[in-house]
């Protein structure tokens, strides 16, 4: 938190959370999340500011590494809407992720084992750049997704009841 003094009086500012323009809420219901990354976009210029006015949907996107590089599939950036419709444009174009080389080799060895895959979680601002958070996951079962509901519900009557309000 900081405080600064306006008109004599000490203001305190909480700081804003950072804004995230597109969520895949989904994704986190289907996987189980083993490790988490993030990595930079290769965008043009109006796919920034369509992502910045909410034009971007992470539904159904996937990341696979091809040819010694990370790539982003099926994320939908709609046209920017200021935007002049002269060049032909492909919405759900692969991107490339920018990641060290290093996480690359890392990433490359992990998904090689059955079962693991590369799911994007969110699209945030990282000062001029957007940025792409995503992790190793792992799918879920029907029958683990139903636990994992119980015991958030569970977890949040006790909550209910220690803080005394009336559970029914």
């Amino acid at each position: 938190m900081s405080t600064f003094l306006a008109s004599r009086i000490l203001v305190r500012v909480k700081p804003e959370p950072p804004k995230i323009y597109s969520e895949n809420r989904k994704a986190r219901h289907d996987y189980e999340t083993l490790e988490k990354y993030q990595g930079g976009l290769a965008l043009e210029g109006w796919e920034v500011k369509a992502i910045r006015e909410g034009g971007a949907k992470l539904d159904g996107a996937y990341l696979t590494i091809s040819r010694g590089e990370l790539w982003l599939y099926g994320a939908h950036i709609r046209p920017y809407s200021k935007a002049s419709r002269i060049n032909p444009f492909d919405a759900e174009r692969r991107r490339k992720v920018l990641i060290t080389k290093k996480e690359l080799l890392n990433l490359a060895g992990k998904t090689a084992i059955k079962g693991l895959t590369l799911v994007p979680f969110s699209l945030y601002p990282a000062g001029h750049r957007v940025k792409l958070s995503f992790g190793l996951c792992r799918g879920r079962q029907a029958h683990d997704k139903r636990e994992k509901l119980k015991s958030r519900d569970l977890d949040r009557q006790v909550r209910r009841v220690l803080r005394g309000e009336d559970v029914e």
